[in-house]
């Protein structure tokens, strides 16, 4: 019945959204329109695709009423160093909303966010 499930995050700019997660290693794989500024972008990851919607054409075009920014939902990604991803993607920008600490004793996660207040949870698994 359902294939291919894909998250879509609501942002006021999409170029800057999309710019951020190709800057942690997603590629892009479907725009509009396909030049100038873009309503939609998908971007994919290790066979996982997140989508950024423009929030104007979401309610113009869908006549929803997202919420352009804030905690809404969390993007996570797994890493073999947390504390080397967390000092990267801080440096470049990114807000640090906690630093790596030691989670279940089995897990090492650091929290950032997206242009948009979206959190990033940064976390790899730690030996046993």
């Amino acid at each position: 019945m359902f294939r291919t499930p894909q998250v879509i995050l609501f942002s006021e700019d999409v170029t800057r959204a999309a710019a951020f997660y190709a800057r942690l290693g997603f590629t892009e794989s479907f725009r509009v329109p396909t030049e100038g500024e873009p309503i939609h972008v998908d971007l994919a990851l290790d066979g996982y695709q997140i989508g950024i919607a423009s929030v104007d054409s979401t309610r113009n075009d869908h006549g929803l009423s997202p919420v352009p920014s804030g905690q809404r939902a969390a993007v996570i990604l797994w890493t073999d160093d947390t504390a080397a991803a967390y000092a990267r993607v801080t440096a470049d920008g990114a807000p640090a909303l906690k630093a790596p600490h030691t989670w279940l004793g089995r897990l090492l996660i650091a929290w950032t966010a997206d242009p948009d207040g979206n959190p990033i949870q940064i976390v790899q698994h730690l030996p046993a």
